[in-house]
Parts: structure tokens; C-alpha cells; sequence
């Protein structure tokens, strides 16, 4: 399915390059938010990235920037869906079923939340759920703010440097 998916994406940007810069956010907080992310992968991110600084649509500063915004935008829509679904969260049946494991991790995520923000956010298959796992822990909002944004500036170099690498390789 992901190559269909791969086809499409990479069939419609040839003759819409034009609209290409926008899927650089776009794909930056769909990774990023809660749900969407587990079936949206990075490499679309850095796919089109690398298309819109090969055809010179935008500068790799700006791409980094776009990303970046689309990330924390991603991040805190999951965040705060986390504190939303927070004070239901424990009654929900399947948390209730596992109710010692979904302690162990609240556990986790109370003692490790700085750190889990930026582990979160360089690990894919984790990084749309950390938010919503701070959200429900009812993590300090401005706290989650500065270390979010911190990691997702990070995250958004890292980002850069590898679409630099690819457009400088081929």
C-alpha cells in the first residue's frame, strides 16, 4: 500500500511543483499528530523536501522553518488532546483492562517527561503519541511548549542536514 501511496504522491507533484512547499508543513504535523502519525512516515518529509530544494522552490532555511512550524503545530494539537481526553482517560475500556501497564508508563512519562519530549521526537513510531502521553499526565503546558519547541528545532536541523546531504549526494 505505502508504494501506491509513494506512486500517487510522487505522480502529483511533477506537474504541480508549484504547490510542492506546502506539503512540507503539512507532512511535518501530520507525522508529528496524534493518530495521523502512525501512518504517515517521514519519508514523504524528506521526499518532498528534497524535491521543492532540487527544483530551488525554496531555500533549505525556509523548508526548516516550514517543517519546524508544522511539527510543533502537530506536537500540540496531540498535547493537548491528551489533556482533553486526560480525567476520561483511566475509564476507557482497554486502559481499564491494563491498568498496572498504563500505570507503569504514566509512571514513566511523570519521572521522564523532559527527556521523553526529545526521545519522542526523534523516534518515529513514538513521536505522535509522547504528546498526548504528556497531555494526559496533565504535563505543565508552558514547560511542554519550551522543551517541544526546542526539540522540534532540533528535529527540523536534523531535517535540513539530511536533505542537504541527499540534494549534495545526487
Amino acid at each position: 500500500m505505502e508504494n501506491n501511496v509513494d506512486l500517487f504522491l510522487f505522480d502529483w507533484i511533477e506537474p504541480n511543483l508549484r504547490y510542492a512547499i506546502l506539503f512540507v508543513p503539512l507532512f511535518a504535523f501530520a507525522e508529528a499528530c496524534i493518530g495521523i502519525g502512525l501512518f504517515v512516515s517521514g519519508v514523504f518529509l524528506v521526499a518532498v523536501s528534497s524535491i521543492v530544494v532540487d527544483q530551488q522552490l525554496a531555500s533549505l532555511p525556509l523548508i526548516a522553518l516550514l517543517a519546524f512550524i508544522g511539527a510543533v503545530a502537530g506536537d500540540h494539537v496531540g498535547f493537548y488532546i491528551g489533556r482533553w481526553v486526560g480525567p476520561h482517560f483511566h475509564q476507557i475500556g482497554v486502559v481499564e483492562k491494563r491498568k498496572a501497564s498504563f500505570e507503569r508508563a504514566e509512571k514513566m512519562i511523570r519521572c521522564y517527561g523532559p527527556l521523553a519530549v526529545f526521545i519522542g521526537r526523534f523516534i518515529p513510531a513514538i513521536r505522535s503519541i509522547i504528546p498526548a502521553l504528556l497531555g494526559i499526565t496533565e504535563f505543565e503546558k508552558i514547560k511542554f511548549s519550551i522543551l517541544d519547541s526546542l526539540a522540534c528545532l532540533l528535529w527540523a536541523s536534523a531535517l535540513a542536514v539530511i536533505v542537504y546531504g541527499i540534494d549534495n549526494i545526487f
